[in-house]
C-alpha cells in the first residue's frame, strides 16, 4: 500500500511539472493542461454570440477611447512578450475591443484577446488613464491564462486530468460547464465569474506593467481603485466580487508603483 501511494504521488508529482507553466513577470508557476488553440477556439465562439446578443454603444467619443487604450496596451503587451522570447505565448489572438450599453459596472477579457467594457463603468474611471487600470487589470487576466489554470483545475478534480480534447468529445457537457465556470459565462452569456483574490492581485500587478509600457501613469490605479470602493454598498458590484479587500488592492499598488514607473514613458 506504502508502495502504491508512493507511485501515485510521485505520478502526480511529474504531472504537475509537466504541465506546469509560469506567469509574466510575477514568475508563480501555475497548472496548464489545456493548448492555447483550444482555449481561444472557445473563447471566440462565446465572444461572437455575446455580441450578438448584446447592444454595443453608439457614442462614437467612447468607443474609440476603449479602442485607442485596447490598442495601445496590446502593443505594451506583444512589446513585453518580445523582449523576454514569449511571443509564442500570444500566437492566435485576435484582438477585439468593444463597448457594450449596459449600466454594470464592469469589463472583461476572454483568451485571445477578446475584451468588452461596460459604460457602466466609464463615471468610475473618468478618463482615459482610468480606463486604462481596468482594461490593462483584464488584459492580464487573458495573458496569465488564469482561465486556463482554473479551468485546469477543474478537469483535474472533476475528469481526472484528462486532455481537453478527449473531455470535448466524451463529456462535451460537462467541458462547456467548465468552460463556463472557468472564464467567461455565468447565467447570462457574457457575464465573467469572480476569478481567486491571487489571479486578482496578480491581474493588478501585471496591469500596472501593462498600462506603464502603453504611456498611461500607473499611479491613477490608486485614485480608480478607491473611486471603486467608494461604490461599495450592502452588495458589491460584480466587477469586485471575491477582490482582496480595497485597503489591501490599494496597499499592495502603491508597493508596485515603484516598478510599475519604470516602464512608464509619458
Amino acid at each position: 500500500m506504502k508502495k502504491l501511494k508512493m507511485l501515485v504521488l510521485i505520478i502526480l508529482i511529474a504531472f504537475t511539472v509537466y504541465y506546469c507553466s509560469t506567469v509574466p513577470i510575477t514568475g508563480r508557476s501555475q497548472l496548464n493542461l489545456i493548448p492555447a488553440s483550444e482555449m481561444n477556439s472557445m473563447s471566440f465562439q462565446q465572444y461572437s454570440d455575446f455580441l450578438k446578443t448584446n447592444k454595443l454603444s453608439t457614442n462614437k467619443k467612447d468607443n474609440e477611447m476603449v479602442k485607442r487604450v485596447g490598442q495601445r496596451i496590446q502593443k505594451a503587451v506583444e512589446t513585453y512578450f518580445a523582449q523576454n522570447n514569449l511571443s509564442k505565448e500570444l500566437e492566435g489572438y485576435k484582438w477585439e475591443f468593444n463597448l457594450v450599453e449596459s449600466p454594470e459596472v464592469n469589463a472583461w477579457c476572454m483568451p485571445g484577446g477578446k475584451v468588452v467594457v461596460y459604460t457602466g463603468i466609464l463615471p468610475i474611471t473618468k478618463d482615459e488613464t482610468g480606463l486604462a487600470v481596468v482594461m490593462g487589470h483584464e488584459i492580464a487576466h487573458a495573458v496569465a491564462q488564469h482561465g486556463a489554470e482554473r479551468m485546469s483545475q477543474g478537469l483535474l478534480q472533476q475528469l481526472g486530468g484528462v486532455a481537453l480534447s478527449v473531455a470535448l468529445k466524451d463529456k462535451p457537457e460537462t467541458t462547456q460547464n467548465l468552460y463556463m465556470t472557468a472564464y467567461g459565462i455565468g447565467t447570462t452569456v457574457g457575464v465573467m465569474l469572480p476569478f481567486s483574490r491571487t489571479h486578482e492581485s496578480e491581474a493588478d500587478h501585471l496591469g500596472l506593467i501593462f498600462m506603464s509600457m502603453a504611456g498611461y501613469d500607473p499611479t491613477a490605479a490608486v485614485d480608480f481603485w478607491t473611486r471603486m470602493a467608494a461604490q461599495v454598498g450592502t452588495k458589491p458590484p460584480e466587477f469586485l466580487s471575491t477582490h482582496p479587500s480595497d485597503e489591501t488592492r490599494i496597499a499592495d499598488i502603491k508597493k508596485e508603483l515603484p516598478e510599475a514607473l519604470k516602464y512608464y514613458k509619458k
